[in-house]
């Protein structure tokens, strides 16, 4: 038979354990076990002495769009930085369209306008000349055009 979750318990806290083989008895040490935590899926798990802590690591899909709308703030307020934009300066915003991140956007627009302080928003179908090509993630290249609104 297995251990039980309270024979690994003794196991860990006294340092032996002893086992009925038939009629013997047959003293194993934690040397002599190898414990294993498997992670169940969706989760990490780890370990250290006594204590084990379990996170859910699942990426909703919420969670993921509100990541890509915050990824594209940042990379917003860097453009305004090293085009010298003034703090209250406001401005106009053009994606290229993109399937991708169009959700993120929709759900998140008027968060990344008034982070950015973008007047509009407009998704555009055509290719946009003067813009920038930013990378959002290792698969997510956007082309967005800044514009300050006179």
């Amino acid at each position: 038979g297995g251990f039980t979750q309270d024979d690994i318990n003794q196991i860990e806290a006294e340092g032996q354990f002893n086992l009925q083989i038939g009629a013997e008895t047959v003293e194993m040490t934690l040397a002599d076990v190898d414990i294993i935590t498997e992670d169940i899926p969706g989760w990490v798990v780890a370990n250290q002495g006594n204590l084990t802590v379990a996170l859910d690591i699942t990426v909703t899909e919420t969670l993921r769009e509100e990541g890509i709308a915050r990824e594209l703030v940042n990379r917003i307020q860097n453009i305004r930085k090293d085009r010298g934009f003034e703090v209250t300066d406001k401005i106009t915003l053009t994606l290229q369209k993109n399937d991708l991140i169009t959700a993120a956007i929709s759900n998140f627009n008027s968060y990344i306008c008034s982070e950015t302080l973008a007047g509009s928003f407009t998704i555009s179908d055509e290719i946009l000349t003067d813009a920038e090509i930013l990378e959002l993630t290792d698969e997510i290249f956007v082309t967005l055009k800044v514009e300050k609104m006179c």
